[in-house]
């Protein structure tokens, strides 16, 4: 992409109403623009990165073995008084009539959808396990939207939910959905910890909220400090026992401020291994048994012949809620820090002297390199000072910055910068490409 047909409208300043860092990062960055009190436009920018999350979150639940369905934003109230859930909700709920009177709702979540679509369709246990996901735009009406994308009213969430026949098949189904987490966080770049979690209005008796650490967290959480740093599990048997995967993590304390026992924190950890720190959810998951199929009567028949309601799960991700969530944890004076696996661009070519034609062939065929290597390159090809074009690109957090200009080209190199470290090095255009590409 080059810079000159692009669309970054960065900012000097964020507005004064944006308090962290991550909303203040995407408004300076041209990421998003407000439309509404928790609404927002994604720009260019920002919607790449989020694309990039969506499909990183899409590709492990596939191998997880979930199959993806597209379910409606607006659904029918009457499936939601079949679950008892219309009234208990509150007033987060976007309640709507049609023309004909009809009452709807802007979807905050999807449990009655997708179990009216089961119940009408599976009838036997020979049919089970199941397990369907969604990635769609949701709507929960916050009293008080702040925070930008990491509260706000709309927002692109995954949802799957699992169907089984007993309760036992339904944690078989709970583990791989925790064990696909782990492994989906770890690709994200971040360090997520699992830890109980009230399953809310959900409902359920077994819910964990994955939490990354971040200064500017919303709750408090409390946990071994081991957790933190536990590779993920990577290539498992999804149809073998990850029991023990999961017990290797649960059996360490880790608990939000609204689970946490004090007691029992310095009864189970040592002094030296309890971490206390901020936390930002960034899923959450549970196992609600038949919450939803006793109402709703979604049975199937078992092996004994009679009927019987299924037991579910569901499994939240909010993809919107991660692009500021990776912000939060990632990010420095300067601006953003994208890990590479969500960065919006892989390489900014930046181009010191547009015009020049040593310089402009040297960008070109830097370019063209890094994009046959499938580097997403930036080519900022723009005739803006070179301090500006380090703080916009600092800015935007793209990982390497690949620094042409004449007096390098004069002597045969180019200039190198690794994002994240400051690092910098002055190598043949041909050595520095080698060095980004590795």
């Amino acid at each position: 992409m080059r810079l000159s047909r692009y669309f970054i409208p960065t900012l000097r300043e964020a507005p004064s109403d944006a308090q962290i860092a991550s909303h203040q990062l995407m408004l300076r960055a041209g990421m998003i623009r407000q439309e509404a009190a928790g609404i927002y436009a994604w720009l260019p920018l920002g919607l790449r990165v989020l694309k990039k999350i969506e499909q990183i979150v899409r590709e492990e639940m596939d191998r997880a073995g979930a199959i993806e369905v597209l379910m409606p934003t607006l659904q029918l109230a009457d499936l939601w008084r079949e679950s008892g859930r219309y009234d208990d909700y509150g007033d987060e709920m976007l309640r709507i009539t049609d023309r004909h009177e009809r009452d709807l709702l802007y979807g905050p979540t999807a449990e009655e959808v997708i179990t009216e679509i089961f119940r009408a369709h599976v009838k036997s246990y020979k049919d089970l396990p199941k397990n369907f996901y969604n990635i769609q735009w949701k709507f929960r009406d916050e009293r008080r939207p702040r925070f930008g994308v990491m509260r706000g009213r709309e927002f692109l969430m995954k949802d799957a939910y699992s169907f089984d026949i007993d309760e036992a098949a339904a944690r078989r189904s709970y583990n791989r959905m925790f064990v696909a987490y782990l492994n989906t966080f770890a690709r994200l770049g971040l360090k997520a910890v699992p830890m109980r979690a009230d399953p809310g209005p959900i409902g359920g008796d077994l819910s964990h909220e994955f939490i990354i650490l971040a200064e500017t967290g919303e709750s408090q959480v409390f946990c071994h400090r081991d957790l933190v740093e536990m590779p993920p599990p990577g290539d498992v048997d999804w149809d073998g026992d990850l029991q023990p995967i999961v017990d290797q993590r649960t059996a360490l304390y880790a608990a939000t401020e609204d689970m946490h026992e004090q007691a029992r924190f310095e009864s189970e950890v040592a002094e030296s291994d309890r971490l206390s720190a901020r936390g930002i959810e960034v899923g959450h998951i549970f196992y609600f048994g038949e919450k939803y199929s006793k109402p709703m009567r979604a049975v199937v028949t078992g092996p004994d012949g009679q009927e019987r309601p299924i037991h579910g799960g569901s499994y939240g991700v909010g993809v919107s809620r991660l692009v500021g969530g990776i912000i939060e944890a990632s990010h420095d004076e300067a601006g953003i820090v994208w890990p590479e696996s969500v960065a919006p661009f892989g390489v900014a070519v930046i181009n010191l002297r547009p015009g020049d034609a040593a310089v402009d062939l040297a960008c070109e065929q830097a370019y063209g390199a890094l994009r046959d290597a499938g580097k997403d390159p930036l080519l900022d090809d723009t005739d803006e000072r070179p301090g500006a074009k380090f703080a916009a690109m600092d800015l935007i957090g793209v990982p390497w910055q690949l620094i042409i200009g004449p007096k390098g080209v004069a002597e045969g190199k180019v200039e190198i910068k690794r994002r994240a470290t400051g690092e910098r090095q002055s190598l043949p255009l041909e050595d520095a490409l080698k060095a980004i590409i590795a």
